[in-house]
């Protein structure tokens, strides 16, 4: 049974624009739709989670997810919303992008089960690579003129003087490339709906045409949009001074990804709960009122960051992550200590002070005194770090020493690394090396 997949949207937010006639076909049977996926890294960024979500949504509402890897068009670079164009890729590396894309993919879609709306994963460069320049401009180029290509707003921004370095061959093509992808699917798989961001708009609606054009007006093919997803402040959402945070976990710790979400602002929370989980709506409501009556407690955010982060990578991640955010505020253990691997680790105590120590020494084991003065210059004399072990305010690891303590291999988190905390709120991270 059909859900309606529109006003799931709808009530989230996630509508910008689309065509005439959309609803209707959705309401009428089950649907194929796809999202295009940039496959210009290994990896997919959070920026690419509303497309994923859109996708999802679909699919739960019993029509057919298609995501398309643009292995061709990432050779060419989209104009659309930037100033230049992008390194371009070979076919090894696209391939590889598109394997690692995949994997992450099926976190959210069924790409397995027997299902008639299972999810399929597409290439673009699969029905380009041996396309002719000829035969493409015989076959899809006459059918679009340049007056059409050159109204779209994502080439008029780049023709503009101001704009700098104005467009090369290779974009203005884009659009074309792109539209091509929704002929093929359309008459490949029946996929009737292309969907992405606002910004995209114009080259899905020249897929709309081309179709049209190439195959008869009375082909009904369609687009649907979904806003730009903007921070309160003005800042660019998914990017940190870090740069992106990535879905896979060795480019962005889940610890990492966990505290991205958990520390949006209230107005982005309450947005983002709608977009990026698939809490229902009076679910959704329900927090939102009382979030509003406690904000203190920041139940939107913490709820907003499990969802995402067990939806993206997992429970355990999930749980791992949020007993890691308690080490800095004292709460944390030993043992949780010793469960995080390397980048969640890293990432705990990024920007915390550091210090090597030769790893030859801990086979016999170190002193606690000299270990913290003469081997990593932690405290600056042996008398202060004696007074600060019988105020019994030095922590190895998260448990308390005393002057009697030696230090050893044994201490080392991942083989490498030893934990000292000095009071609440001072630490230190040592490394053998």
């Amino acid at each position: 049974m059909l859900k309606n997949f529109v006003d799931e949207l709808r009530w989230r937010g996630m509508i910008h624009d689309m065509t005439p006639g959309t609803s209707e076909q959705l309401e009428k049977e089950m649907t194929a739709a796809y999202v295009g996926i940039d496959p210009t890294a290994d990896s997919l960024h959070i920026g690419h989670l509303v497309s994923i979500m859109m996708l999802k949504h679909l699919q739960l509402s019993g029509h057919k997810p298609i995501a398309l890897v643009g292995g061709a068009t990432g050779m060419i670079g989209d104009p659309s919303g930037k100033s230049q164009e992008r390194n371009l890729l070979d076919e090894e590396s696209l391939r590889h992008n598109q394997e690692c894309i995949q994997k992450q993919l099926a976190r959210f879609l069924d790409f397995e089960s027997d299902a008639p709306n299972r999810a399929e994963l597409v290439n673009n460069y699969d029905w380009m690579k041996d396309y002719t320049f000829l035969a493409f401009i015989r076959d899809i180029g006459k059918h679009l003129t340049v007056n059409y290509m050159m109204s779209k707003d994502s080439v008029k921004k780049r023709l503009q003087p101001d704009s700098g370095s104005g467009m090369s061959f290779t974009e203005f093509t884009y659009q074309l490339v792109q539209g091509y992808d929704f002929l093929r699917l359309y008459q490949d798989k029946n996929c009737k709906i292309q969907m992405g961001g606002s910004d995209q708009w114009g080259n899905i609606t020249t897929g709309t045409e081309l179709i049209r054009r190439k195959l008869g007006f009375e082909e009904n093919a369609y687009a649907l949009t979904c806003p730009l997803i903007t921070k309160a402040d003005g800042g660019k959402f998914g990017k940190t001074e870090a740069g992106n945070v990535w879905l896979d976990p060795a480019k962005t710790s889940p610890y990492a990804f966990y505290q991205f979400w958990l520390n949006c602002s209230d107005e982005d929370a309450e947005k983002y709960v709608k977009i990026f989980t698939l809490l229902d709506r009076a679910t959704v409501e329900q927090l939102v009122a009382e979030h509003q009556q406690n904000p203190h407690l920041r139940l939107l955010q913490k709820t907003l960051a499990k969802e995402v982060t067990v939806m993206a990578h997992s429970e355990e991640d999930f749980r791992l992550a949020e007993e890691a955010s308690q080490i800095l505020f004292g709460k944390g253990t030993t043992d949780v200590l010793r469960r995080l691997d390397e980048n969640t680790l890293l990432s705990v105590f990024e920007g915390v002070p550091r210090a090597d120590i030769d790893s030859g020494l801990l086979e016999e084991g170190v002193d606690i005194t000299e270990f913290l003065v003469t081997h990593t210059g932690l405290l600056p004399s042996k008398s202060e770090a004696r007074r600060s072990l019988k105020e019994n305010s030095i922590s190895i690891n998260k448990e308390k020493t005393d002057e009697s303590s030696r230090i050893g291999k044994e201490h080392l988190l991942q083989g490498k690394y030893i934990l000292v905390q000095k009071g609440k709120k001072n630490y230190f991270l040592v490394q053998a090396v």
